[in-house]
């Protein structure tokens, strides 16, 4: 008879070995800070590959630091696909230098997508800033205008 790995819950309790943790769904998405819809959206990216326990999902130290990759990822703005890629190299690159070169090129190609960004919107804040002196400057005018004639108002009666 074969037998099936315990729950993730008492396998992560087994062993003080942090590499040798397996974590469960929710254990990993509280990990790095997820829900578990976010995991279970990885998984089915192709971007995580969890193992079986039974029916259970279980995740590895490897999988908890592919999300944290993905997460840094996506909060320095790459795509999936980006990601996806980078990731790739890490598996068939052990001296992991092609996975170097990927990540530099996508590195270089972020910050000069963010450059051009930050170039647009500071014209924008320069055009929005003029904008708003014009208007200032026009509402400063009018409420003259109108402090005066209603100034001459009260003396011609």
């Amino acid at each position: 008879m074969t037998r099936s790995a315990p729950p993730p819950t008492s396998i992560s309790k087994a062993g003080t070995d942090e590499r040798r943790r397996l974590y469960s769904t929710n254990e990993l998405a509280a990990s790095v800070g997820v829900t578990p819809r976010t995991v279970r959206f990885y998984e089915a990216q192709g971007l995580l590959q969890p193992q079986r326990a039974g029916i259970m999902r279980v995740y590895t130290y490897r999988d908890r630091a592919r999300l944290a990759l993905i997460r840094r990822g996506k909060r320095l703005g790459f795509s999936l696909q980006d990601i996806a890629e980078v990731l790739a190299l890490y598996n068939v690159d052990p001296v992991r230098t092609e996975h170097a070169r990927a990540a530099i090129k996508k590195a270089r190609g972020r910050i000069a997508e963010l450059e051009e960004k930050m170039t647009d919107l500071q014209q924008t804040l320069r055009e929005l800033r003029k904008l708003e002196q014009q208007a200032t400057a026009q509402l400063t005018t009018h409420q003259d205008d109108t402090g005066l004639k209603s100034r001459d108002k009260g003396r011609h009666r």
